[in-house]
């Protein structure tokens, strides 16, 4: 059993600090500025080097079908089983609204992961006896309203009932989120609770759950790959290429961080 040794609270500064400094263009970007410095320093060959692979990595997360290809695993440990027929709750993982643009406007814009909002929704329509967990908190690092009042004016919108709708606005993290989302459903046993999120979050997110003893059905939304792309270039995509390697590296990064500081108990949880 590993053990966690740093102050939990600071644990998702931590992690948002770390991101900034190694997801993809920020890694290409201190490569690059590494290679001219040590070529102002005459050190042609190392500067080369780190050129070449600053290069090397942008065409691969930009041009290619590198980040399908991660993504792609963690899309398909987890598959959406048949419906049951009776829900009795559903928690929503938040990441799929624009948190910045809501705080100022007061909305519910979505974002890429706005599918699980959707999700839900059609779920919720289809159970109108089952609650709804929204979990999400402040974002770390960022001044921002918390995204479950957001998800409670979405949800409001759609005619969904307040009385229905349980909000987790402290939560930071998915760790937090499995935390206080088992406090806020309250004794689950003989209940049918889903748990809605991103495919490629799902493993992380059901390990956490695990680990917070809240025995919540997967229910995979918001998919970014087909699973047919195979490896080759991938040319008239080069942002959307890039925002895929930076979702797939960045929960891989993820998973490694949770299970080595023994958050979860694997390293891909799987059903």
């Amino acid at each position: 059993m590993r053990e966690s040794s740093e102050d939990p609270a600071l644990f998702p500064y931590l992690t948002r600090i770390f991101w900034l400094l190694v997801q993809p263009l920020s890694l290409v970007v201190l490569l690059l500025v590494a290679g001219l410095l040590l070529s102002f320093l005459k050190r042609l060959w190392p500067a080369r080097v780190l050129i070449g692979t600053a290069v090397l990595l942008l065409f691969a997360f930009s041009f290619t079908t590198f980040g399908y290809l991660l993504i792609t695993p963690l899309e398909e440990r987890f598959v959406r089983p048949a419906e049951p027929a009776r829900i009795d709750g559903i928690v929503v993982l938040g990441g799929g609204m624009d948190g910045e643009v809501n705080s100022v406007r007061g909305g519910y814009e979505l974002n890429r992961s706005g599918d699980r909002f959707v999700e839900t929704l059609r779920l919720a329509l289809r159970h109108p006896e089952a609650k709804i967990v929204i979990a999400g908190g402040p974002a770390a690092l960022v001044q921002q309203e918390p995204e479950a009042l957001a998800g409670k004016r979405f949800f409001e919108a759609f005619g969904i009932a307040p009385e229905r709708l349980l909000l987790d606005d402290r939560s930071r993290n998915t760790e937090e989120n499995a935390q206080y989302a088992k406090q806020l459903a309250g004794t689950t046993e003989g209940q049918t609770w889903l748990l809605v999120t991103s495919a490629f979050h799902m493993p992380r997110a059901v390990g956490l759950f695990r680990k917070a003893g809240f025995a919540a059905l997967p229910w995979p939304a918001d998919y970014l790959a087909s699973g047919a792309e195979g490896v080759r270039i991938k040319p008239d995509q080069s942002t959307e290429n890039l925002a895929v390697s930076n979702i797939a590296l960045r929960e891989w990064a993820g998973l490694v961080g949770y299970y080595l500081t023994g958050r979860i108990d694997e390293l891909v949880p799987g059903p």
